[in-house]
């Protein structure tokens, strides 16, 4: 019997695949377990149209994220901050207050795609890394001035 799945199921396939079990098993398991459908000619139309979109919906992402990329590597943002009479920040730079200055530019990045590598503590100028996509990443320059 011919399936398309639902869900990801260990052995079997992926989600949206088409595959060939026995009656018993897509009858018995996944069928009472909502993890695959019978593959008649409408469902399997309909899978094929998801799966189309998706491919489109990613190809889109991947064009965004290659442009932002462009943008931040040509970009860098200063960051003010309170210091001390030593020139040590209160604590350290986090991702917030960098998302936030670009932000103020007019590029919106969300604070969970920024990397540091490591505590920024000092004032200066450091690299940080911005994860745009999956295997797209772009370098930007932060400068760290006092308040």
């Amino acid at each position: 019997m011919k399936v398309i799945l639902k869900a990801d199921v260990k052995g079997q396939g992926k989600k949206g695949e088409i595959i060939n079990v026995s009656d018993g098993y897509a009858r018995n398991f996944l069928f009472k377990n909502n993890l695959a459908q019978e593959a008649t000619a409408a469902s399997v139309n309909s899978a094929r149209i998801s799966a189309e979109a998706a491919e489109h919906r990613k190809a889109v992402e991947k064009a965004a994220a290659q442009e932002l990329k462009k943008k931040l590597d040509s970009e860098s943002v200063s960051v003010k901050i309170k210091v001390g009479e030593s020139g040590k920040l209160f604590g350290a730079l986090n991702t917030q207050q960098i998302s936030d200055a670009l932000a103020a530019k007019g590029i919106e990045v969300d604070k969970k795609k920024i990397v540091i590598s490591e505590p920024i503590k000092a004032l200066g100028r450091y690299t940080v890394t911005v994860k745009c996509y999956a295997e797209i990443s772009a370098k930007l320059t932060v400068s760290v001035e006092a308040l």
